[in-house]
């Protein structure tokens, strides 16, 4: 089964502001994405960086419905941190911001594909050739053809 891997900005893209276009379909996009991982369709991993991120979150309801969502319809990812760590240090090297990298190792590591709404961390991404797809949601419903 594919395994794939949300950001926390993506996670969260249900909670934004939807009278903005772009982010009302990259909600629909996350929206048709988890309902797929509810489906059995993918494998949701989930990292302890989403743990953290998360955990910051000041909106209770969010903070508490993200946290629920991962330990029920995600997988915990279970790695060897030391290689993550010296692969998210080698990512940070490369001018990714520190949790960003950690998503980017733990993804890598997984070997899942990575979906984002941060297009800058997207960028850089792609000019990295990682051995992952990383794109946004709405590129991975089309690329996946979910409906």
């Amino acid at each position: 089964m594919k395994k794939i891997y949300l950001d926390v900005c993506t996670l969260c893209r249900p909670y934004d502001d939807q009278s903005y276009t772009r982010v009302h379909l990259e909600t629909i996009a996350v929206q048709l994405i988890l309902a797929s991982v509810e489906k059995g369709l993918y494998v949701l991993i989930y990292s302890p960086v989403h743990e953290h991120e998360i955990s910051s979150i000041e909106d209770d309801f969010e903070r508490i419905d993200l946290l629920c969502f991962l330990s029920v319809a995600g997988k915990n990812v279970v790695n060897d941190k030391q290689k993550v760590r010296k692969r998210a240090e080698m990512l940070v090297d490369f001018g990714l911001g520190v949790a960003d990298a950690a998503h980017v190792a733990y993804a890598e590591t997984a070997n899942a594909d990575f979906i984002t709404c941060d297009d800058k961390l997207h960028k850089k991404c792609r000019s990295l050739a990682l051995d992952i797809w990383t794109g946004n949601p709405i590129v991975f419903c089309d690329k996946e053809a979910l409906k």
